[in-house]
């Protein structure tokens, strides 16, 4: 079908005939005239029906709000209309019609709540603020994508359904293999590290990740969208800067496609300043002490040691050199401490985003590890058998697109920026 957008009528000031396809939103018919207000999904326009001069018309105006129709017509540049598009009708074609009651509203002023929302996805997308969230998601992601492939990394697929945990722990998702017990994986980890075994130096993976956690909360999903990376001849320190880098390249992206519609719906994001501040987890546990929280050695940060810590360093920062007790079997420890890791996490204010690290290269390091956390080395043989043969020393880390966006954009919850949730209560739609 050949159309042009809306916002490409004023954007190319498109002269004589045009052609839309677009939701009706409301309709308005007065002693001569009628008028539509529609939508697609780069704005609104206003639909001009001299009466009389239609077939069908109406059969138009009986529609109901939602229908969709085609409309080919001229552009009426002195029209008044406070939507600045204006079309004059020569021919509507009605492509589909929608039924009444809608479910949920798209230009009522009144939220529905988030239940009705997410049971009605496919019309609660249709609201530019909502539809928003995805354009920004996929442009932050695009502006990533670009900035590894310029620093030369290859983007890889890695199995989802695998026989061992990446982490161990319980929070799997099991699932019929044959005759066999299979799991959804958890992240790529594994894979991405015997990669480094193969000789490709710079690996990165987006895809599903699946956790069955308990958590029911504004922060948590089950199935999310991963953004991996792994890379050969490199500590936590080349790790975190391919980090923030990547996150600049994205808020750029994102900043150089949105800015406009973002400050038109009171979304505000700042440009990233890299390097992001470093500060090492003893300091971090000396703050919340300071402040009469008592924190031990290798305990982790509740929500509200966090809020410490974020009141003294807001926007985006690491905190490093994490207690090896609380970091997962691949995480190197420090070779002058091995008491502390050479690993990190990424926080944006009180908010942990993600985390990463040098990982362990040594094999007899690693299968010790194995047992240091309780689990059987057996198990990993397919993951272990890769480092006996040439491992080089590698890092690398994962994070999750939609709390990225969630936290950049000022979300109240993750399922705002995830098309079709999936958590502790909800798989369907």
């Amino acid at each position: 079908m050949q159309r042009s957008l809306i916002s490409d009528i004023i954007a190319n000031d498109i002269e004589g005939e045009v052609n839309i396809a677009v939701w009706i939103q409301d309709t308005r018919s007065l002693k001569n005239v009628i008028f539509l207000t529609v939508r697609d999904t780069s704005g609104m326009a206003q639909v001009t029906i001299r009466k009389g001069t239609l077939d069908n018309e109406e059969k138009i105006v009986g529609l109901n709000r939602e229908s969709v129709i085609a409309v080919k017509g001229k552009w009426d540049r002195k029209s008044a209309s406070k939507l600045g598009v204006d079309i004059v009708a020569e021919k509507i074609e009605i492509l589909n019609e929608s039924l009444a009651p809608l479910p949920l509203g798209v230009d009522d002023p009144v939220e529905a709540d988030f239940d009705t929302r997410l049971n009605n996805r496919f019309i609660d997308i249709r609201k530019p603020e909502k539809a928003l969230i995805f354009q920004i998601e996929s442009t932050m992601l695009w502006g990533i994508r670009k900035f590894f492939n310029s620093q030369e990394f290859i983007e890889v697929h890695t199995p989802k359904i695998v026989a061992a945990a990446t982490e161990g722990g319980a929070d799997l998702f099991s699932v019929k293999y044959f005759e066999k017990e299979a799991y959804l994986n958890q992240s790529p980890q594994l894979y991405k590290e015997i990669l480094m075994s193969c000789g490709l130096d710079r690996v990165f993976e987006v895809g599903p990740a699946f956790r069955a956690e308990q958590h029911n909360t504004t922060r948590h999903l089950n199935e999310f969208t991963s953004i991996d990376i792994e890379v050969s001849f490199a500590d936590h320190n080349d790790a975190m800067a391919f980090l923030e880098n990547a996150i600049k390249h994205g808020v750029d992206e994102m900043l150089s496609r949105h800015s406009d519609q973002m400050e038109k719906h009171g979304i505000h994001v700042d440009r990233v300043k890299t390097p992001f501040p470093r500060i090492t987890y003893e300091e971090c546990r000396k703050l919340i002490n300071d402040a009469g929280m008592n924190l031990e050695f290798g305990d982790d940060f509740s929500p509200e040691q966090l809020k410490v810590i974020g009141n003294k360093f807001n926007g985006f920062y690491f905190i490093i050199d994490w207690p090896s007790s609380m970091r997962p079997f691949y995480t190197m420890p420090k070779p002058e401490d091995p008491a502390l890791t050479n690993s990190f996490d990424l926080q944006f204010n009180e908010l942990e985003i993600t985390s990463g690290a040098q990982r362990v290269h040594n094999p007899e390091i690693l299968e010790k590890r194995f047992l240091d956390k309780g689990l059987n080395p057996s198990e990993f043989d397919f993951y272990i058998k890769a480092f006996k043969y040439g491992m080089p020393p590698h890092a690398g880390w994962a994070i999750g697109l939609e709390r990225l966006v969630m936290i950049l954009c000022g979300l109240p919850n993750i399922r705002e920026a995830t098309l079709f949730p999936r958590d502790r209560t909800r798989i369907v739609p």
